[in-house]
């Protein structure tokens, strides 16, 4: 577990080279759920675009209707920022007219403003538009959409940690605290900050986004430095690096290749691995969920072909369920870091302990090889036997929809 390291970094001055931004949200969850309004959501980040109208009733239950998704713009090719921008509203188009707010959860590294708008300042994911960095971008997309003819009022942004605890909130009203945690394509967590807290110049207690995937306060393995050297913006997001969706695969290819340059496969199967240029998480997963079983097509995956011997296949189980189980260790030392940072969780005088809700999303976190399973023991294990702090997981359908709608309205 890191979770001092992580701790480190999160109370480390600015100044003072800290990894993870720490970035206010001027934002709190709401007392209660809207009411009687309308808000045009946009999910943008990662691997898919999605959009969608969600409406609550006057009793405060959400309606998702007029649902589309689409792949992101700028993940193919380079965009300017009027490309990025009006390939969006592109996207929205057939919700023009259904409402005039507008949530958009945009799922990258954030400088927030007072306003509720947000300025991308660093992309991971392999996100190709560096012209949209230093951008406003609600103001940017408000923009284009009035130059098209929409009436436009509010537009928030947020990204997608926010969004996720936003939704804990409407699903466990009276927890303790909130906690919203991306384990899919990146990976990041958000947290409430207490009344007090150092990330506020005036101690304002606030909903915090920690860019998690920028921690600096840990040791890189020499798997990690090799892995980097692959990605499209080496040095940055070194946590993230280690065990997000975009990059578990070719943090595996490294272990894979350390490895066969430690003669630890057969001759043949070691050359396959040392050519092997390229591994996906899903390949790596799914070499994992297939290891025993006989599936049909499982000599079409890039690890099994490189294998020669059981032994090979074995050795390479080893290592690759190695790199998850580090990942878990990973996830959970985050989880562990945030409910500390809450300040809650613990009884206070004769009141019994108010538990965090912690919501969990993303398809690495619940799809990959018993990656949940063990970060829930590892969390456990630290948070709650040995630091006495009460929370829970949940998983909230829609959770990011639902979480940018009512921020739209806050």
């Amino acid at each position: 577990m890191i979770v001092d390291e992580i701790l480190t970094d999160m109370r480390r001055p600015k100044s003072e080279n800290r990894g993870m931004d720490m970035s206010r949200t001027w934002m709190l969850p709401p007392s209660k759920n809207p009411e009687n309004e309308k808000v045009i959501v946009i999910d943008a980040g990662g691997t898919n675009f999605r959009s969608c109208l969600v409406s609550f009733d006057g009793s405060g239950n959400a309606e998702i209707s007029d649902f589309k998704k689409s792949f992101m713009p700028a993940t193919e090719k380079e965009y300017s920022k009027d490309e990025f921008f009006s390939a969006i509203a592109d996207r929205i188009e057939y919700l023009k007219g259904k409402a005039e707010k507008i949530g958009f959860c945009f799922s990258y590294s954030l400088d927030m403003t007072p306003e509720h708008d947000a300025i991308p300042n660093a992309f991971s994911k392999e996100f190709k538009a560096r012209s949209v960095l230093g951008c406003p971008v609600g103001k940017c997309l408000k923009d284009e959409l009035e130059k098209r003819g929409w009436k436009v009022g509010k537009i928030s942004v947020i990204n997608d940690t926010v969004g996720a605890l936003l939704a804990g909130k409407v699903k466990e009203k009276d927890a303790g605290s909130y906690i919203g945690f991306i384990l899919g394509t990146g990976m990041n967590a958000a947290f409430v900050a207490p009344e007090g807290n150092i990330w506020d110049e005036k101690g304002q207690n606030q909903i915090i986004v920690c860019e998690s995937g920028k921690c600096n306060s840990f040791k890189l393995s020499d798997f990690d430095v090799d892995a980097d050297k692959r990605t499209a913006i080496p040095v940055q997001f070194p946590l993230e690096k280690c065990c997000s969706g975009a990059y578990l695969g070719n943090t595996c290819l490294s272990f894979l290749k350390f490895a066969a340059n430690e003669n630890l496969f057969s001759k043949k199967a070691a050359e396959n691995f040392k050519n092997l240029a390229l591994l996906s998480t899903i390949d790596a997963d799914n070499f994992l969920n297939g290891f025993d079983k006989n599936l049909q097509d499982k000599n079409e995956n890039p690890v099994e072909k490189c294998c020669f011997t059981e032994k090979d296949r074995k050795i390479a189980f080893k290592l690759l369920d190695s790199a998850v189980d580090r990942c878990a260790h990973y996830a959970a030392s985050i989880l562990a870091a945030n409910l500390i940072a809450t300040e809650k969780g613990k009884s206070e005088g004769n009141s019994p302990a108010k538990e965090v809700c912690i919501v969990c999303n993303g398809t690495t976190f619940y799809k990959t090889h018993r990656l949940k399973e063990r970060t829930e023991k590892y969390l456990f294990d630290y948070a709650y036997k040995k630091c006495g702090i009460s929370y829970k997981t949940v998983c909230v359908e829609n959770d990011i929809t639902l979480g940018t709608a009512v921020a739209a309205l806050i």
